[in-house]
């Protein structure tokens, strides 16, 4: 009794996390049932069944506020629907961990890049302009959904990055619409691994109590996405897909949990340094606009 409520516990910051900033809830809870022993495909298992609950509320809750671009969705849900049930078909026969360095390493790479698209701006208001491609979208949703499968987490660190990264949809529209569309990839995820593990293979007793702690915490998560300016909110998603792309790297390379930890700490610091730069552009683009504003009005 006492694991589920600490897995429904895990749900609830876990799906905060993931519905304000379009990533972790699959990372976070499969590291830990991992960490109690289950295997990875028995707990991505578990953390795909509660998602199908989750991302549904977080849906409803993320369209309701206006954080939904449903063109992006109806292309890219879909596939990445199809990606999510393969890649649990196979993850049993599938080297997982080999592949996981090489796509945090490019995940870093593209987290570092929107970190600095988004200071770079300094006191500007950020802009976004034009409209993503069905080619660019749906190989895309492919790939993240077969990554989510098989990683036990992956559409959002892919999908949010390679959105955000593009620069064509405000950050809050990204995280809305990839929480949103990430319903049918917890559908399709489910499925392959009904058909891949059975049953017998799925801890259901896991999945309710992650699915319970994560429907408290997606309205409120939809509901921070829509306050946070997206300046912030660009620089936050940033900072966590660095962070956690990076302790996927000095794991794979062999570091020990104290370097780990000390890395992880470092880049902590750093993120909420630049978080608090991102505050400060925040407030100097709000003040221009007001004084812009001021000059219409006493012309």
């Amino acid at each position: 009794m006492r694991n589920l409520i600490v897995l429904g516990f895990v749900g609830l910051v876990a799906q905060l996390i993931d519905g304000s900033l379009g990533m972790a809830y699959g990372v976070t809870s499969s590291t830990l049932l991992i960490a109690t022993g289950i295997a990875p495909a028995a707990a991505s298992a578990a953390v795909h069944f509660s998602e199908i609950g989750t991302t549904l509320v977080s849906g409803i809750a993320h369209h309701r506020l206006g954080n939904v671009d449903w063109r992006t969705v109806s292309i890219i849900a879909v596939p990445g629907g199809i990606g999510a049930f393969f890649g649990a078909t196979f993850l049993s026969g599938l080297d997982g961990d080999t592949a996981k360095p090489w796509v945090a390493g490019i995940l870093l790479a593209l987290g570092v890049y929107v970190i600095w698209r988004f200071l770079v701006l300094g006191g500007r208001r950020p802009q976004f302009k034009g409209q993503l491609t069905k080619r660019f979208l749906a190989p895309l949703g492919l790939f993240a959904g077969a990554m989510d499968a098989i990683g036990g987490g992956g559409w959002g660190p892919v999908g949010t990055t390679s959105l955000l990264s593009s620069g064509r949809l405000e950050p809050r529209k990204v995280v809305g619409s990839i929480d949103t569309s990430e319903f049918l990839v917890a559908i399709g995820g489910s499925l392959g691994f009904i058909v891949g593990l059975g049953h017998a293979g799925i801890n259901f007793g896991y999945a309710a109590a992650l699915l319970v702690g994560g429907v408290i915490a997606a309205p409120i998560a939809a509901w921070l996405v829509k306050v946070l300016p997206g300046r912030v909110l660009g620089v936050a998603a940033g900072g966590l897909i660095v962070l956690t792309n990076t302790k996927t790297i000095v794991e794979s390379l062999g570091g020990s949990g104290r370097t780990v930890g000390a890395v992880a700490a470092l880049l902590f610091v750093v993120w909420v340094s630049l978080v608090a730069t991102a505050v400060k552009h925040e407030r100097i683009a709000r003040a221009r606009a007001a004084e812009e504003d001021a000059e219409l009005v006493a012309a």
